[in-house]
Parts: C-alpha cells; sequence; structure tokens
C-alpha cells in the first residue's frame, strides 16, 4: 500500500494526505475543546482548521506534487494562492460541520458534518492545487 502511494499517481498521495490532514484538524480540535472547555466552538474549528492547512500545504509541496523549491517570492506566492483556495474550500467544510451541528446538535454530527465537509473540499482542493499551485511538479 505505501509503495502505491509513493510510486503511484498524486491523487493516491493527495487522498493519503487528506486523510491525514482531517485527522491533525478533528485531532487539534479535539485537543481545543479539552484544553479550553469554555472556548466557544469556532475556537476549536479556527484552530484545527489552521493545524490542517499547515500539515496538508507541507506534505502536498514535498510529497504529494513532489514541488521544488523554488525562490522566496515563488513560495510566497503559492503559499498564497493555496491560502485563498483553501478559504474558498473551508467554507463548504465549515457550513457542513456548522451545519450538522446546528440541525443535531450532537459532536457525533459536528464531526460527521466536518469529514462530509473537508471531503468535498478537498475534491476541490485538489483540483485547483494540480491546475493552479504546483503546476511545475514533474509528477
Amino acid at each position: 500500500m505505501l509503495r502505491f502511494l509513493s510510486e503511484g499517481h498524486p491523487v493516491g498521495r493527495y487522498v493519503a494526505t487528506a486523510v491525514l490532514s482531517v485527522l491533525a484538524n478533528l485531532l487539534a480540535q479535539e485537543m481545543t475543546v479539552r484544553g479550553v472547555p469554555d472556548a466557544h466552538l469556532m475556537v476549536s474549528i479556527v484552530v484545527g482548521t489552521l493545524v490542517g492547512f499547515f500539515i496538508k500545504y507541507v506534505v502536498d509541496k514535498t510529497w504529494t506534487f513532489r514541488e521544488r523549491y523554488t525562490t522566496p517570492f515563488g513560495e510566497a506566492q503559492r503559499i498564497t494562492l493555496s491560502g485563498l483556495f483553501s478559504v474558498l474550500t473551508t467554507l463548504i467544510f465549515w457550513a457542513f460541520e456548522l451545519g450538522f451541528h446546528a440541525i443535531w446538535q450532537t459532536d457525533f454530527a459536528k464531526y460527521l458534518g466536518a469529514v462530509l465537509g473537508l471531503s468535498i473540499g478537498y475534491i476541490l482542493k485538489f483540483w485547483l492545487d494540480r491546475r493552479h499551485v504546483f503546476r511545475e511538479s514533474t509528477v
């Protein structure tokens, strides 16, 4: 399985990094909720989102798309563009997570909405990243 992912198509590697990022996101949310129980729901969601974005960007750049370092300006452009695309896909993710929580008022529903929203967002983000962010890849 690891050989398939490391030698395979970027889609397989992207799925693996998406799973890693989702787990990191949800773990960061849960740690925030447990560490700061009086914090508003959005605090845990923002913390999880930031952790997930950082992990996803670094792993996608180095492993998924095997993108080489260019220049500080080029890297800043990539991070900015990836960040802008992340805002769009994060809105999808948050809509599902908060919508499920608002409807069913349970942690299970919140996390189920998060997983569904993140899955939809990552499908869109793969297409955007591959087409616009990591274009120089030799994959």
